[in-house]
């Protein structure tokens, strides 16, 4: 079962200190103070580039990622640009490519009766062929996404060669031979009547492609490692086969890939018995609110069947995921795939991922997660 590190933090302050970069940010623990911070832009502001991702990314990129480091109006009209593209996951095509691709991937597994590494010949493929549905591009373009590896987005060289020489090449060639992609439709897009800039092009495929990565991937390993400790719950949703979507946001909620967002306070604010000086930053504990216990009985449990389930996996408010359907078609078909196809899952090896902090040491998905597949 997942742990909760912020609990007694929780109960106590309702918020805690994290010392980020030299910078020391409080972060709020609370499923209603997460909310209502979430909602509340103009006092917790999202318009300040580099800054919103915890740690700041000053030198993982050169683009404002859009439209997550802007506030309304520009960014709702800035949204309405991403939203037709990230809606393709409720397409019946899309959503049949998806649930193809999980079956192929888990029938070779099963087929090959060996041990199969989980993040990086499972998970990493499944997102990054996923996304090529999403973005309408070829889908060998999945072999670069994949070739790329799993940190490249964590890693100062890597983002400012390998990524953004990719989507600008991306753009160039959507320029000269454009098509129904995700590329064309940004070179084609306006905003406040004029054609978007290179920069905000830029930022829009950023977001696209950095924002979706590690969240699948640890939703995946996570729940595959879930279910080869708890068979007895494989074998309810095989009996109940109704339930996967109630179970599938259980698990958004429980494996909350994202700790944390931040949020850039304008004016002199105060939260929980902290001062935050105009330009300072807060942290909204996405993950810490899906533990609370005012809103989850039994929060470090998980239950397949709990509904209502107001996690905020997907954020809350103004800035609500975009990606949301894709992820949830993702998840969807993985637990369909799981149901009609495997009887248990064994674990020969599991390295986790560790989100270390000085304030706090979470367990985030798996750095290296080995199992068999045992077929019904």
């Amino acid at each position: 079962m997942p742990e909760d590190p912020f609990r007694e933090a929780r109960q106590k302050e309702g918020a805690l200190k994290c010392p980020f970069q030299g910078e020391e940010v409080p972060m709020l623990l609370r499923h209603a103070d997460v909310r209502a911070a979430a909602k509340d832009w103009q006092t917790f502001s999202s318009d300040a580039p580099f800054r919103i991702p915890i740690p700041s990314e000053e030198e993982m990129r050169t683009m404002r990622q859009l439209p997550i480091e802007t506030n309304p109006p520009e960014h709702t009209e800035y949204r309405r640009i991403a939203e037709p593209f990230f809606k393709r996951s409720k397409k019946p095509e899309v959503i049949e490519k998806v649930q193809n691709l999980i079956n192929e991937l888990l029938e070779k597994a099963l087929k090959a009766r060996g041990s199969l590494e989980i993040v990086h010949q499972f998970a990493l493929p499944i997102q990054s062929r996923a996304l090529t549905y999403l973005l309408n591009v070829s889908e060998s373009e999945a072999d670069t996404y994949i070739d790329w590896g799993i940190h490249v987005f964590h890693n100062k060289n890597d983002c400012e060669s390998t990524l953004e020489d990719y989507l600008a090449l991306a753009l160039k060639r959507a320029e000269k031979d454009p098509g129904k992609d995700f590329f064309s439709a940004l070179n084609q897009a306006t905003f406040q009547n004029r054609p978007l800039t290179y920069e905000e092009k830029m930022g829009f495929a950023n977001l696209t492609f950095a924002g979706g990565r590690d969240t699948i991937i640890h939703s995946i390993s996570s729940i595959i490692s879930y279910f080869g400790q708890y068979h007895e719950d494989l074998q309810s949703l095989r009996d109940n086969p109704k339930g996967l979507v109630i179970a599938g946001e259980e698990f958004f909620r429980a494996f909350m890939p994202l700790t944390h967002i931040g949020r850039v306070c304008p004016i002199e604010t105060e939260i929980r018995g902290n001062k935050i000086s105009p330009g300072g930053r807060v942290s909204l504990g996405w993950a810490a609110a899906n533990f609370d216990p005012e809103v989850f009985d039994e929060p470090e449990k998980i239950d397949l069947t709990r509904k209502p389930n107001p996690h905020v996996s997907f954020g809350f408010g103004t800035h609500l995921c975009l990606g949301a359907p894709h992820a949830r078609l993702i998840i969807r078909s993985l637990l369909e795939a799981l149901v009609a196809k495997v009887a248990t899952i064994e674990i020969l090896e599991a390295a986790s991922h560790v989100e270390e902090n000085l304030a706090y040491s979470r367990e985030n998905g798996f750095d290296r997660l080995n199992v068999q597949f045992h077929a019904q």
